[in-house]
């Protein structure tokens, strides 16, 4: 993973949180935990790993339902 303290992504399938956007609702680690996870440290969740998706389509339906639309992914998932 990599942080450059605005973003944090997962350069495999370039998902982003924008850690300016996030509100640290959580939404996207109870959608897709495999990916996202929620740093209380920081009140902001993560990118884990994209390629862990348990599922087709988790980490979209992530990006799908962020309040805020703090997640972007570009590339193909491989689902």
């Amino acid at each position: 993973m990599v942080d450059n303290g605005r973003k944090c992504y997962n350069s495999a399938m370039n998902v982003t949180v924008d850690q300016d956007t996030c509100i640290g609702c959580g939404a996207c680690a109870e959608i897709c935990p495999a990916v996202f996870f929620l740093d209380e440290a920081v009140g902001k969740s993560r990118v884990i790993d994209p390629d862990a998706c348990e599922y087709a389509n988790c980490c979209e339906a992530a990006e799908e339902n962020c309040p805020v639309e703090a997640i972007s992914i570009e590339g193909d998932s491989g689902f």
